[in-house]
């Protein structure tokens, strides 16, 4: 299942109490994103010297890249309060309006996939982040009254990893919008040592570059494999992380060179094997690998296109040349 994957970049439950020790508070401690970084440094800034509530911000990109520890340090960058939600968890116009009306002003409203809002929830937003004013109906029938609320101005900080997914008129109320890339290999290396330090795990730098090696360029996966690799060093190696009991450990638990496990061979297989290695649509993909096309899309995909193993074409998926190579089968596409 993919929930149980060490390499998906979805949040799990075990992660929460880790990522909140492991959260950087401040921009200057939160390591990569440089363009996004500078970005919103200057936004801050200007916005603190005129004291102004921040521009709405949209952050998107693949799971597990930092836009919820973003999100909260806009909002300890800028002094304010933050009120954190998701979009499934808002399911009636009344909530909003509760959330909304409870800011104080400047604050910050975190929606996490914020493109999963229901629509009648979402017509919320647009006076409430062009104006600062929600209306609400009051009473039923022939004797119902629309009222404006008054609301502070605030920041709304949006995440989603599916941006293509966004309402137009949401998106464009957005005065700020950042993809979050994929993190190099360097910098992940970083964050593992960071995070090897606020742990008291003992751990060497080859150690911890070839764990950020197989993180798929995702600190979420570093720092999930930084935990498993702890427990084999704790076990097996008198509780130092070197690189080769990195390496040990990674390989115990089938993760590979590229950061590729079982499953993403598993998909890999399938295309070159069933359907000639492709083009083949994800829906018959998703049925071929009993897996939700939505997931084949949003978590596999990504990072099998960065290291070019899978080509998306109009006519469907492809694998290339690299991905014969790396799986040791003849390539017979041309």
């Amino acid at each position: 299942m993919e929930e149980e994957r060490l390499v998906n970049g979805w949040k799990k439950p075990e992660d929460k109490d880790l990522e909140l020790t492991l959260r950087p508070s401040k921009l200057s401690e939160y390591i990569g994103q440089t363009k996004v970084k500078e970005q919103m440094r200057l936004f801050i800034t200007a916005a603190k010297q005129r004291n102004e509530a921040l521009d709405h911000v949209l952050l998107y990109g693949p799971p597990g890249l930092g836009k919820t520890s973003l999100a909260y340090i806009i909002a300890n960058e800028l002094g304010v309060g933050i009120y954190t939600t998701s979009g499934p968890a808002v399911e009636r116009q009344g909530d909003l309006v509760a959330i909304l009306t409870n800011l104080q002003p400047k604050d910050v409203l975190f929606i996490d996939e914020i493109h999963r809002l229901n629509h009648t929830v979402e017509e919320i937003l647009y006076p409430a982040m062009e104006e600062n004013v929600v209306d609400i109906i009051i009473g039923k029938g022939p004797g119902a009254r629309s009222v404006r609320l008054e609301l502070p101005a605030f920041t709304l900080v949006g995440a989603t990893t599916r941006a293509g997914m966004l309402t137009g008129p949401l998106r464009d109320r957005f005065g700020v919008i950042n993809r979050l890339e994929f993190y190099q290999e360097s910098d992940l290396c970083k964050i593992v040592q960071r995070a090897a330090k606020i742990l008291g795990v003992d751990i060497d730098e080859p150690g911890a570059m070839e764990i950020a090696r197989r993180a798929r360029g995702t600190p979420r996966v570093a720092n999930r494999l930084l935990r498993r690799v702890r427990d084999y060093a704790q076990v097996k190696a008198d509780n130092c992380i070197t690189l080769a009991v990195a390496k040990d450990a990674l390989a115990m638990f089938e993760i590979d060179q590229y950061g590729l496990d079982q499953v993403d061979r598993k998909l890999l297989t399938t295309i070159i094997r069933v359907f000639n290695g492709g083009p083949v649509g994800v829906d018959t993909i998703a049925a071929a690998i009993s897996e939700e096309a939505n997931t084949i899309e949003d978590v596999y995909e990504p990072y099998l296109m960065q290291l070019g193993f899978l080509q998306r074409t109009a006519r469907g998926r492809v694998i290339t040349s690299l991905a014969y190579e790396y799986l040791g089968f003849e390539c017979t596409t041309e």
